[in-house]
C-alpha cells in the first residue's frame, strides 16, 4: 500500500482575489489538500460564480495547468503562508 508524503496531505490556504467585473466571494479565503489537483479550484470557483467558464491566474501572473498539485503551486508560488488565486469572467492577462 503506498504512503502519501507529509506535504501531498498537507492543507493549502487558498485566497481567492476578483479581477476586473468578477464577482468578489463573501468567503475569500478557504483550506484544502494539497494531495488536490488545482481543477478543483477552478471548479470550486465556476460553481460559486455559476459560470462554465471563469479565468484564474496564480499571483496575477499565469494560469497554471488544471493538472497542478495545489502544494506544488503553494511550493513554488506562496505568499505570505497562502496560495494568492486570482479569477476573473474574461480574460485579464496574456
Amino acid at each position: 500500500m503506498a504512503t502519501e508524503s507529509p506535504s501531498s496531505v498537507e492543507k493549502v490556504i487558498i485566497h481567492l482575489r476578483a479581477v476586473g467585473a468578477a464577482p468578489r466571494l463573501i468567503k475569500d479565503k478557504f483550506k484544502i489538500s494539497g494531495s488536490e489537483k488545482f481543477a478543483k479550484v477552478i471548479d470550486f470557483l465556476g460553481k460559486q460564480l455559476h459560470s462554465d467558464s471563469v479565468f484564474v491566474y496564480v499571483n496575477s501572473a499565469f494560469s497554471p495547468n488544471p493538472d497542478e498539485l495545489v502544494i506544488d503551486l503553494f511550493n513554488n508560488f506562496g505568499i505570505g503562508g497562502k496560495l494568492v488565486v486570482n479569477y476573473a469572467s474574461s480574460m485579464a492577462w496574456g
